[in-house]
C-alpha cells in the first residue's frame, strides 16, 4: 500500500535540499522541462484568513523527466499575527506524475529561499551585461541569507560583496551568523552610499512596500535584480535596456511586484520582456555589455515541486524521514518509520 513520506525542515537540510550546486541544477532541468513541455505550472488561487491581510496561496505544478513529480505548495502568508513563527509558513506536498500515487509531504520555507537564490545565479551567469565581479546585497532576512550563500557556492572568487539593510542590526546579526564568506564583505550604512558604488549587480531582497532604487541606482553595463516586492520605482524600470523575468504568467494581473504594478498602470508592454528563464538556458540571450538590464523575480512554484521531489527521492533511497500510512494502509499505533 502507498505511504506518505513526512520531512521536515531539518531532514529537508540534512538531506541537501540547501544545497545552492543542487538546487541550481535543478532549476536549470526545470527549465528545460518547461520548454519541451515536460513540466507545466497552472496558476495559483488562495483563499483569505481570518486575520488582516491573511492569505493562503495554493500553487500547484508538474515537472517530468528525472523528477517525475506533481503537487501543490501550500503557503500561509500570516501578516499582523503577534508570534514568534514566521510569517510566511509552506508545505509541499507531492505525487508521482505517472501514475499519481503519493509520495511525500516537506516543510519548503527553506526550499523556496534556496530556489530563489538558484535562479538568480543563472540570471547572473546568463544576463549580466558583463561579468560579475562586485555585487550589493540589499537586505538581512531568509532570501539574503539564501543569496549570500549562493554567491558564496557559485561565485567564490567575487571581488567585493556591500551589503546594506535598513536596520543595521538585523544586517550585522545576519553576517554574524553566517560562514566567513570567501570574498571581501563591506556593510553599507546608507543608501546614499550604496548609490555611489560601483558594483556589477545590486541584489535586492528587502521586504520594502514602497520603493527605493531609483535610477542612480542603475548606471550603463549593471545588472538590478528585484526579488522583494515593490522595491523598484517605475523610472528606475523604464530605464532599463533590457528586462529579463523568469516566467511572465496570469499573476502579472494581481501581484505586488514592481513590473507588474506597472504593467497594469499600462507603463510597460509585455511584448517588451527580452528574456524569460528558458530563453536564457535554452536559446543562451545575453545582453550586450553596456546596457541596464533590469529583472524581475516572481517566484516559479514549479522549482519548488522539482527540488521537493529530488529531496524526496534521496529520503526513499536512504530510509529517512516518517512514513505516514495512507488509504487502507492505517495501522493501529500510527505513523511508522523507515
Amino acid at each position: 500500500m502507498p505511504m506518505l513520506r513526512y520531512l521536515n525542515q531539518h531532514q529537508v537540510a540534512t538531506l541537501g535540499g540547501l544545497d545552492p550546486r543542487q538546487a541550481l541544477q535543478d532549476v536549470t532541468d526545470t527549465v528545460r522541462l518547461l520548454r519541451e513541455g515536460a513540466a507545466q505550472m497552472p496558476a495559483e488561487t488562495h483563499v483569505d484568513l481570518a486575520t488582516p491581510r491573511g492569505k493562503v496561496y495554493a500553487l500547484p505544478a508538474r515537472v517530468g523527466g528525472r523528477f517525475n513529480a506533481t503537487g501543490v505548495k501550500w503557503t500561509a502568508h500570516r501578516p499582523d499575527i503577534d508570534d514568534d513563527l514566521p510569517q510566511a509558513m509552506a508545505m509541499t506536498l507531492v505525487n508521482r506524475a505517472d501514475n499519481g500515487l503519493p509520495i511525500g509531504l516537506v516543510e519548503s520555507g527553506g526550499l523556496t529561499a534556496v530556489r530563489t537564490a538558484a535562479v538568480s545565479a543563472l540570471v547572473l551567469r546568463c544576463a549580466a551585461p558583463r561579468p560579475v565581479k562586485r555585487v550589493l546585497l540589499a537586505g538581512a532576512g531568509v532570501q539574503a541569507r539564501a543569496h549570500c550563500e549562493m554567491l558564496r557556492v557559485h561565485f567564490p572568487d567575487l571581488e567585493q560583496l556591500w551589503c546594506w539593510n535598513r536596520t543595521p542590526d538585523n544586517l550585522d546579526a545576519m553576517l554574524a551568523s553566517l560562514d566567513p564568506l570567501p570574498f571581501p564583505v563591506t556593510q553599507v550604512a546608507t543608501l546614499e552610499e550604496a548609490q555611489a558604488l560601483e558594483y556589477d549587480a545590486l541584489i535586492a531582497c528587502t521586504s520594502a512596500a514602497e520603493p527605493w532604487i531609483t535610477p542612480a541606482f542603475f548606471p550603463p553595463g549593471s545588472l538590478v535584480m528585484q526579488i522583494g516586492y515593490h522595491e523598484a520605482d517605475f523610472a528606475t524600470i523604464g530605464l532599463a535596456d533590457e528586462v529579463v523575468v523568469d516566467a511572465w504568467g496570469d499573476f502579472c494581473h494581481v501581484s505586488a511586484k514592481s513590473l507588474f504594478q506597472l504593467f497594469r498602470r499600462g507603463g510597460f508592454n509585455p511584448d517588451a520582456v527580452s528574456a524569460d528563464l528558458t530563453q536564457l538556458v535554452a536559446d543562451q540571450w545575453r545582453a550586450p555589455a553596456d546596457a541596464r538590464v533590469y529583472f524581475s523575480s516572481f517566484g516559479l512554484n514549479v522549482f519548488d515541486i522539482a527540488l521537493a521531489a529530488r529531496v524526496l527521492q534521496s529520503a526513499e533511497a536512504q530510509h529517512f524521514g516518517t512514513l505516514l500510512p495512507f488509504g487502507n494502509a492505517a495501522e493501529p499505533g500510527g505513523a511508522n518509520a523507515d
